[in-house]
């Protein structure tokens, strides 16, 4: 398992440092700048700026140092639009938040999908599975961008039950909301994946072994059944936790909640290249380690990955 371990670093470090070199020749390939204006700077002023940014260096300069100032000190730079805050201080003020109701919903998500799947597979085409599929369509017809406004109408508006917007890691009323928008559509792909991937297994040789040999039905799910058809759903949970922590504007914008995703999308309204390269590094960096810890629970629910 070490050495699996190993293999698959040898690949991500290499990928990360392609991912960082590609973006930032991306970012640099777009028209116009952090200092472009409506209205022209004068020529003196917009030198003054570049050379004090660094931005009138050779691109390869450029590239080199940037990549240094992460691997040696992880500074991702001064941000062009605020000058008084870093890139890093900017990330460290929204990655909190964004992280804290992003494994919320992950956890709902896993939870509420895997026992639905499971549940519905097990009570195939009776009232439970019925139901299952139900609110699983339901669920996945309802995005995060339409959830949300539907949210706030009913539990503010109307019911004046929760909080419409803001953050407050002491108040748990600021959670609910963000939590059950952004984690529905996930856990309806989670019972989806859970449903299918049981009917399956449950139909195999060993499932029809262990029930000849008269073993209790709890212990075959348990046992038997719920492991291997685990394994396209943990397929399915590195890319979509990546989703759940960085995909967050829309939670940001309709609940205002200060997380990283309405940095991100200020930062491409106003071309502050340092703060998009940060958050594209900082969601690269994530896919990758997940997709790492992906084929580790692979390698260790089937063993004949390893190999």
């Amino acid at each position: 398992m070490f050495g699996f371990i190993l293999r698959r670093l040898a690949v991500a470090i290499p990928t990360l440092l392609l991912l960082i070199i590609f973006s930032f020749l991306l970012m640099h390939a777009a028209p116009g700048g952090p200092f472009t204006q409506e209205r022209a700077l004068p020529p003196q002023v917009l030198a003054n700026l570049e050379a004090k940014y660094g931005l009138d260096d050779p691109l390869w300069r450029k590239i080199v140092d940037y990549v240094w100032g992460i691997v040696r000190h992880f500074d991702f730079g001064p941000s062009f639009v605020y000058p008084d805050r870093t890139v890093n201080q900017i990330i460290a003020a929204g990655f909190p938040i964004t992280l804290t109701y992003g494994l919320l919903s992950f956890i709902l998500a896993v939870v509420v999908g895997v026992t639905l799947g499971a549940a519905a597979a097990i009570r195939q085409n009776t009232w439970l599975d019925y139901l299952a599929v139900g609110v699983s369509i339901g669920a996945q017809v309802l995005p995060n961008f339409v959830m949300a406004p539907i949210l706030v109408l009913v539990f503010t508006l109307i019911l004046g039950w929760l909080p419409g917007g803001g953050w407050s890691f002491q108040n748990p009323d600021y959670w609910i909301m963000p939590v059950i928008a952004l984690g529905t559509s996930y856990m309806a792909s989670i019972a989806r994946i859970t449903r299918s991937s049981m009917l399956e297994v449950l139909s195999s040789n060993h499932i029809r072994t262990a029930k000849a040999k008269g073993l209790p039905a709890r212990k075959i799910i348990m046992r038997h059944a719920l492991k291997p058809a685990l394994l396209p759903v943990i397929s399915y949970l590195g890319p979509a936790f990546v989703s759940m922590i960085t995909g967050s504007v829309v939670i940001d914008m309709y609940f205002s909640t200060g997380g990283i995703g309405k940095s991100f999308v200020d930062s491409a309204l106003n071309r502050d290249y340092a703060v998009m390269m940060g958050v594209t590094i900082l969601v690269g960096a994530l896919t990758i380690l997940f997709s790492l810890v992906v084929d580790i629970l692979y390698a260790w629910i089937d063993p004949k990955i390893r190999y």
